[in-house]
């Protein structure tokens, strides 16, 4: 089973700086579901995508105009950098969760409280959210085309997957981490219980942010490697850091040696996710 025709996937490229001269390639998905009379889009990507958003959607023989909805799976500058300029463009109302909301409609406050390299080139300003979602809610973008919504707490307190049971895909933003990259979350363990939950839904397709589209068998051999990769990092902190119950930036450069981690990867993001494993102790994994 693949994606259906009226979901599109959007890989939006951006680059984040880490030292002078340098920047870290990286990229975010987001989705455009197509109904018969509306547009849904799923994140909006780093300031700018609105181009790639809108020139998509026009290649479709739609109009931007017709974005209905923005679902923002959390509030990271990514996925909500181009928010504000598809709002000016299209008129459409913006959703996400109640634990995002400040962060998104302060995007001033998110840089102070979660600074990353380059933020104000990744988020093009704030914009209001004008519905709040919460777990279960039911939306209906055409008849029999419902979505689902799950609150999947991990990589932030409010983040969100969609589930369209119709089709059986799973869209999950950030909710499974990739084997190898950065280990970028704020609980771990809510990280564990929101891939076993998601892993129970046994989707046919897999959309996430960070990764390529997955389908069929792929998925939950993911499934398991990202337990694997979380299991991993969790071993290698509570060794390096002994009795400690602070991650400081020392700790951080060696859990990042042992992991095999880009030396850049030692950094507050990073180390933030490390203090989350502190705190879920050594029964997480046993």
């Amino acid at each position: 089973m693949g994606i259906p025709a009226s979901i599109q996937p959007l890989k939006i490229p951006f680059s984040v700086p880490v030292a002078p001269g340098k920047a870290l390639p990286r990229f975010a998905y987001c989705f455009l579901l197509y109904g018969h009379e509306a547009i849904w889009l799923i994140d909006a990507g780093v300031a700018g995508a609105e181009e790639a958003i809108f020139g998509a959607i026009r290649q479709a023989g739609r109009k931007p105009e017709e974005i209905e909805l923005l679902l923002l799976t959390h509030s990271h500058p990514d996925h909500i950098g181009a928010a504000r300029a598809v709002r000016e463009a299209s008129g459409c109302r913006v959703a996400a969760h109640a634990a995002e909301r400040e962060w998104i409609e302060d995007t001033g406050r998110q840089e102070r409280e979660r600074p990353v390299p380059g933020f104000t080139t990744l988020v093009g300003g704030p914009v209001k959210v004008d519905r709040l979602l919460a777990e279960g809610d039911r939306l209906s973008l055409a008849p029999g085309r419902d979505l689902l919504v799950l609150h999947t707490p991990g990589h932030s307190r409010g983040s969100l997957s969609f589930w369209l049971p119709g089709d059986r895909v799973l869209i999950s933003a950030d909710a499974v981490p990739l084997p190898g990259d950065l280990p970028i979350y704020d609980d771990v363990a809510a990280c564990v219980r929101s891939l076993d939950r998601l892993e129970a839904l046994e989707a046919a397709v897999l959309l996430s942010a960070w990764d390529e589209p997955r389908t069929g068998g792929d998925i939950p051999r993911l499934f398991a490697e990202a337990r694997r990769h979380l299991e991993r990092i969790h071993r290698a902190v509570l060794a390096a850091a002994g009795d400690k119950r602070t991650m400081d930036m020392e700790v951080c450069r060696q859990v990042v040696g042992a992991l095999g981690l880009p030396a850049l990867a030692a950094n507050p993001l990073v180390a933030r996710s490390f203090q989350s494993h502190l705190q879920a102790g050594g029964s997480l994994f046993s």
